[in-house]
């Protein structure tokens, strides 16, 4: 079982700037691209990145004029830029673009190399599976080919990305393990236990023991 890389979801044509582009060229590749933001590149390699924000700012500090001509991707880029690598995998790239506060990562290879663009549209198509597709490696993946069970030994219901497992499956053990994996499944929102189990192989728990200090003197 496994998850969808950066390298499949990416965006391979990559819009660029160089160092040297002004910021009348960049406004014009942003508009005729229908794009938010672009990473500038040195050698194919990637300086900063720059955004449309970037550039309402630098506008903004000239008075509501344009900047002139002089003003370069090199004067308004965002760096050093984040980037990540594509053997990545989509939840990791979607949860740094989160927690980094970015709309878009460049893809870069091991001599640090623009090879694609990853924005946060081709994250989300990864979440936007189909219940059925869902129920399918569900049932397949997780509960035969990685637990075991016999195929059909669990009913497997999805509804909007929630996942319901019914049955009863051999340990107690198990329960668990077939809920934490689903739920780590690409697409599923929550996950729905009405599993019963045969056989309890969970060790007690530790009662507390009782030290001296709980002895009364008779």
């Amino acid at each position: 079982m496994t998850s969808h890389t950066v390298g499949q979801v990416m965006t391979s044509d990559v819009v660029q700037a160089r160092r040297t582009t002004s910021f009348k060229d960049l406004v014009r590749l942003l508009d005729r691209h229908h794009i938010s933001g672009l990473p500038v590149v040195d050698d194919d390699k990637v300086i900063g990145v720059i955004s449309g924000t970037d550039l309402v700012r630098a506008q903004a500090r000239r008075s509501g004029t344009a900047p002139d001509g002089a003003v370069t991707a090199h004067d308004l880029m965002t760096t050093p830029a984040i980037t990540v690598h594509p053997e990545q995998t989509a939840p990791e790239a979607a949860r740094l673009m989160e927690r980094r506060g970015v709309e878009r990562l460049p893809v870069t290879d091991e001599e640090d190399r623009l090879i694609g663009i990853a924005t946060r549209r081709d994250l989300l198509r990864v979440f936007l599976r189909t219940d059925d597709d869902i129920g399918h490696q569900v049932a397949e993946e997780v509960l035969v080919d990685r637990m075991g069970l016999r195929p059909g030994a669990l009913t497997v219901r999805v509804r909007d990305g929630v996942v319901t497992l019914d049955g009863c499956v051999p340990l107690r053990s198990q329960v668990p393990e077939a809920v934490h994996t689903v739920w780590r499944l690409e697409g599923v929102v929550g996950v729905v236990s009405a599993l019963a189990f045969d056989i309890d192989d969970c060790p007690p728990p530790v009662s507390a023991a009782v030290g001296p200090s709980h002895l009364r003197a008779r």
